[in-house]
This record gives structure tokens, C-alpha cells and sequence, in this order.
């Protein structure tokens, strides 16, 4: 679809893009958007029009790059809404697809190779969370660095080495179910599992996209004007 603009009516975007609706959460705006424009919505939620667009676009557009890195919102505001996502992930998906994971075993024969996968999920779950840990860390340094008008104390690369890791290895769970599944299992728990596990590789690949194209421009600026 093409870019998100203050006009646009939000129900379109979420129309063309399901996948969304757990960005327009994060801003506390559930479903039931009628025919209203985005600038109508944000007004009447308080939320920053510009800051709302651009979360969006980057979240939509694999080519979306942050134009102007001086604008109406700061670094603070991404690192608002990127932990909100990381919540997201620590509350609602991760457990979610672990309860699911663990009834499909339940529910399914034993000829089968579920509980292989399912170590390996546990194992890029771990991994997820020690790189939410380290967003803590880089979030913390980028906080104190525009509050002190310094730069910032901790750099993200380390950051972004997790995040590339967490990406293929989900991309291979994902394989694994398509190529390498074996066995009787229960197909409609099986169902939601793969798609939960396809839902959160997307949310995060996209997000990466918004900390890595938007937090990292306003960041490097922060750097700039302070060193």
C-alpha cells in the first residue's frame, strides 16, 4: 500500500495489513476504528501524529527510511513504544505460544517429533529475552543521554547481532514445521502454533525495522549534536 499520511483513514491500513493491529494497540487504539482518519483518531487519543505515521510506515514499508531525523519527536518516544513491545512479546506471545505449543505435545501421539521443536522454541524464547534485557541496558543509556544532552553511553550493535540471530531462527522453527514435521499430530492446535510463530517472526523482523531505521537515525543524531 502506499504511505501512511494524516489522512488516511486507519481502517483501510488495517484492511491492507492486519498484521498492525498489535502496533495501533501499543497506542492504545483497539479495533472498531470506523471511518476515521489517523489524524482524527490521534488527536482525540493525545498521540503525537507524526511519531504515530512514522511507526507505521517503517512497520509497513521494507523501504521506509527515516527522512528527518530532527523532527517533532525524539529518541525517547521510539524507545517508548519499543518497549511496549517487548512487553507485548514478554506477556502475551511468548507465553502464548508456549501454552499452545505444550498442548499440541499433549494432545498429539508420541510418534511424532513435536518435542524437538518445541526445545528449539524454548531455546529462541531464552534468546529473546536476553536480548529484551539488552534492549533495557541501550534504552536506559539512550533515556539519560537526551535528559543529560550527552551521548549515548551503551552501544546497540551488540543489540542488533541478537536481533539478526532471533530472526533466522525463527525462520528455521518455521522450516521445521513445513519441512521436517513428522508424525500424527493434532493438525488444528499444530495450526495455530505455526501461525503464532509466523505472526511473532514477522512483528519482530518488522519492528527490528523501526529500531534499526528510525530509534538508530534519531540516536546517532543525539550522539552528534552532544559529542
Amino acid at each position: 500500500m502506499a504511505l501512511v499520511t494524516p489522512d488516511t483513514k486507519l481502517c483501510e491500513v488495517i484492511v491492507d495489513e492486519p498484521s498492525v493491529v498489535p502496533v495501533i494497540n501499543r497506542f492504545d487504539i483497539v479495533l472498531g476504528v470506523g471511518d476515521r482518519t489517523i489524524k482524527s483518531i490521534c488527536k482525540e487519543k493525545g498521540i503525537d501524529t507524526s511519531f504515530f505515521i512514522t511507526i507505521l510506515n517503517a512497520f509497513i514499508h521494507e523501504s521506509f527510511f527515516l527522512e528527518n531525523v530532527t523532527g517533532a519527536f525524539n529518541a525517547g518516544d521510539v524507545v517508548d513504544y519499543l518497549r511496549k513491545t517487548n512487553n507485548s512479546y514478554l506477556r502475551n506471545q511468548l507465553p502464548n505460544i508456549e501454552r499452545h505449543f505444550a498442548a499440541l505435545i499433549s494432545r498429539s501421539d508420541s510418534n511424532n517429533n513435536l518435542p524437538l521443536l518445541f526445545n528449539f522454541y524454548r531455546e529462541v524464547k531464552t534468546e529473546i529475552e536476553r536480548r529484551i534485557d539488552s534492549d533495557n541496558q541501550w534504552f536506559d543509556a539512550i533515556i539519560s543521554a537526551e535528559q543529560s544532552n550527552s551521548e549515548v553511553s551503551v552501544a546497540g550493535n551488540a543489540v542488533q547481532a541478537e536481533s539478526d540471530s532471533i530472526e533466522d531462527k525463527l525462520s528455521d522453527l518455521i522450516n521445521m514445521f513445513v519441512i521436517h514435521l513428522r508424525g500424527d499430530y493434532d493438525r488444528n492446535l499444530c495450526h495455530a502454533v505455526l501461525f503464532a510463530v509466523i505472526s511473532l517472526e514477522k512483528d519482530i523482523r518488522q519492528n527490528n525495522r523501526i529500531r534499526n531505521r528510525v530509534l538508530r537515525p534519531l540516536v546517532d543524531a543525539l550522539n552528534s549534536r552532544n559529542s
